[in-house]
């Protein structure tokens, strides 16, 4: 019996994926400390080239996959029992987590006092060029087309001769709105919106399986982000804002390993089984830099390894991957405004702590799940009155941090729809306890060749 069972099991893959990823980090760490030790600039071209090309590949995968599985999203929750009441829980959870890692942030700011102990002159600090308000955010609300897409132009003199370049990029948050809209207009169309749906479910497994293709790429993605990283960034520049970028690796880490963890154990469920199940995204996830690049994983993982509804999470992910942000929304915008504020010699009292804590909940979706945080921090610290000049003297180090904030956003997207399922009897407790295999599916983590 015990060898017939044996049999059938699938072999473990020698070399799992997250086993890939963080051997393409260490990988890129030594790489990345040659190239600045030895001064080798051809070696940190080639970091960087290879860095923007993975990077690049998981964006222009943006629009299809964003819209096309929200608009599924929406239209598989008719399966879905109290469709209504798991999307407020789900809300609820989202604001509830993101409320509780802004104290967080907030706690260890005081406690640190970061923009005091900085090293670093306010003098030549600049506005950075993107910013965010309130009155853009609700604009941006708005699409400008169906797949929100925005055209910028810009103008360059050279030799007398003025030139004007034109670029195409796209708005996030309109996505999600665009996706939620085509999605319920098909709802209420019925029967008469199948070819729709039909479609848009093909073309969301064609986009799916592009990401798929570049995660696979992500060792080698992962060696040249990092390598680029180390080689660009080395402690000469991080020592200025040494505690800035400790508070954010710590404010994370407590977050990650402190609150969700509590938040498990309140709920009847494993902590090192989450872990075992959402750790390849959450690896993924501090690479790419992207919670929308990281996506098709979070998915998977959340249906196949932790066991949430597939019909739930087709709905909850996604929008998690565009809205939930504890790392950037949260305790990034907290320690960047106290620091920021600190900088410039501006104290803050109780009620801007307060509305610190305001925007984290309610301006979340400003982040839109593309890497850096920019937009939030903006938006922060306008609604503040803080000094936008201070953006420019922490974009310097964004990409280190940006990585531990991803990683935290990506474990929060999986986890809320956990907890949901759970407290709504809808979670496969065998799946996530192991005692079932994960199903097999065309979305499955991606193994070696031959493995």
């Amino acid at each position: 019996m015990s060898s017939s069972a044996s049999a059938a099991a699938p072999a473990r893959p020698r070399f799992p994926f997250w086993a890939q990823v963080l051997t393409g980090l260490a990988v890129g760490v030594v790489l990345g400390f040659v190239a600045r030790e030895f001064a080798i600039g051809w070696l940190t071209v080639t970091l960087t080239t290879v860095g923007s090309i993975f990077v690049q590949l998981l964006r222009v995968l943006v629009v299809p996959l964003v819209l096309t599985a929200l608009i599924v999203s929406i239209t598989q929750l008719r399966k879905v029992t109290n469709a209504a009441r798991l999307a407020v829980q789900t809300l609820l959870w989202f604001a509830i987590t993101a409320l509780i890692s802004v104290a967080i942030g907030l706690t260890i700011g005081l406690l640190t006092n970061p923009g005091a102990s900085a090293s670093i002159g306010t003098e030549g600090a600049k506005a950075v060029a993107t910013q965010g308000t309130w009155l853009d955010f609700l604009k941006s609300l708005v699409p400008g087309n169906i797949l929100g897409l925005e055209v910028s132009s810009q103008a360059s003199n050279t030799a007398g001769a003025i030139a004007v370049s034109s670029s195409l990029s796209f708005n996030v948050l309109q996505l999600v709105v665009v996706g939620i809209g085509l999605g319920a207009a098909a709802l209420a169309v019925g029967d008469r919106a199948k070819p729709f749906i039909t479609f848009t479910e093909s073309l969301l497994e064609v986009s799916q399986k592009l990401v798929w293709w570049v995660i696979r790429l992500a060792p080698i993605g992962s060696a040249a982000l990092i390598g680029k990283a180390v080689a660009s960034y080395g402690w000469d520049l991080l020592a200025p804002l040494g505690v800035f970028t400790l508070d954010v690796y710590v404010g994370c880490a407590l977050v990650l390993f402190g609150l969700y963890p509590l938040l498990l154990k309140l709920n009847g469920l494993s902590v090192r089984r989450f872990f075992a199940g959402a750790w390849e995204a959450i690896v993924f996830a501090f690479v790419s830099r992207s919670s929308i690049g990281t996506l098709p994983l979070t998915q998977s993982v959340t249906i196949n390894k932790l066991g949430v509804q597939r019909e739930y999470a087709s709905f909850a992910v996604p929008l998690g991957a565009t809205t939930k942000m504890d790392g950037c929304a949260a305790i990034y915008p907290a320690l960047a405004a106290i620091t920021v504020a600190q900088l410039f010699g501006i104290q803050l009292d109780f009620s801007d702590y307060l509305l610190i804590a305001f925007v984290a909940v309610v301006g979340s979706a400003a982040t839109a799940g593309l890497t850096g945080a920019v937009v939030m921090l903006t938006l922060t610290l306008s609604t503040l009155g803080l000094p936008l000049e201070g953006v420019g003297l922490l974009l310097a180090i964004d990409p280190i941090l940006d990585m531990a904030r991803t990683a935290t956003n990506v474990a929060g997207q999986a986890l809320v729809p956990t907890i949901v399922a759970k407290r709504n009897g809808i979670l496969d407790q065998e799946r996530y306890d192991g005692v079932t295999a994960s199903e097999p599916a065309h979305d499955a983590v991606p193994q070696p060749v031959g493995a």
